[in-house]
């Protein structure tokens, strides 16, 4: 079914849906500058179209193929921010004068950051800048989430984040996450066993920077809120393929998923794909070989 030109709600290249702490959290969909609220837009049927071209989020360049989550294969492999580093911090080569690109290591990596435990489908550590918060945790679909310590670097939050990640998870089980709502965890307490259980790495990372380590005392949880009518069962990935319309009933949002009746959608995934999101009056088909576990 082809909608009426009126039905479509934006052409552009895709972006990760921006986040308002709210209650529930507020979406909005960026298609190149365009933003487009998403929570009003629970319950109606909508339709995601894919052209076929990628644009690099970083030179701007056509692709057919998305590496590191929106780049080009060249800026994929040259870029500092692409490096293997970056999603594992505690591997940071900056002191060894092999970064790639060094002044972006110090404006990115060379700065206050944070270690946090939260409660995204689960107990989890992870690590941002304190300017990227509450975002970081919205992205993840956390419900709650407290700050426990702060470093001078991002290499040194990373070194904390390993050292506890041998006793909690340092990733989201997206199956988990848009499958139900998770149960409450006391992160005060969940925060002093990892103290206790995680003694021997945490003195040692003292001594190895030494006043760089910060616990933060006595902090509430934050709590949030999303807005998801009904989750999707069975849990399905849905992909972007050229000419393909992928969609349905839009159920809820949780992170950077949109939770259709047919399956899951992981906007942040499809980062630099040019698309056009539609309103439709009625179902779509989504075809089954477009359907899989991501």
């Amino acid at each position: 079914m082809k909608p009426d030109p009126a039905d479509v709600l934006g052409v552009g290249v895709l972006q990760s849906m921006q986040c308002v702490p709210n209650s529930p959290v507020d979406y909005t969909l960026l298609l190149d500058d365009t933003p487009i609220p998403l929570n009003h837009l629970l319950g109606q049927h909508l339709r995601l179209r894919f052209d076929g071209r990628i644009s690099c989020r970083h030179c701007a360049a056509l692709s057919r193929k998305s590496y590191g989550g929106g780049y080009c294969y060249a800026c994929f492999k040259t870029l500092a921010r692409c490096d293997l580093c970056v999603v594992s911090p505690d591997r940071c080569h900056y002191a060894a004068g092999t970064c790639r690109e060094p002044a972006w290591g110090e404006a990115f990596c060379m700065q206050r950051h944070v270690v946090y435990v939260a409660n995204s489908a689960g107990a989890k550590v992870g690590i941002t800048k304190p300017s990227n918060l509450p975002g970081r945790w919205l992205d993840q679909g956390a419900t709650q989430a407290l700050v426990i310590l702060h470093t001078r670097s991002r290499h040194q939050a990373g070194c904390v984040e390993a050292a506890l990640a041998r006793y909690v998870s340092d990733r989201t089980n997206w199956r988990a996450l848009v499958r139900c709502d998770a149960p409450e965890i006391d992160l005060p307490a969940l925060v002093n066993t990892l103290r206790h259980d995680a003694t021997a790495e945490l003195t040692a990372l003292d001594v190895r920077f030494p006043g760089a380590l910060v616990w933060i005392e006595d902090q509430s949880p934050l709590y949030f809120q999303y807005p998801v009518t009904a989750y999707t069962s069975p849990t399905r990935g849905l992909v972007l393929v050229p000419g393909v319309d992928v969609g349905g009933v839009l159920l809820g949002i949780k992170g950077q998923y949109l939770l259709f009746d047919s399956g899951v959608f992981n906007v942040r995934r499809h980062t630099s794909y040019h698309v056009e999101l539609a309103r439709l009056a009625q179902g779509i088909a989504i075809a089954r070989d477009q359907l899989e576990l991501f």
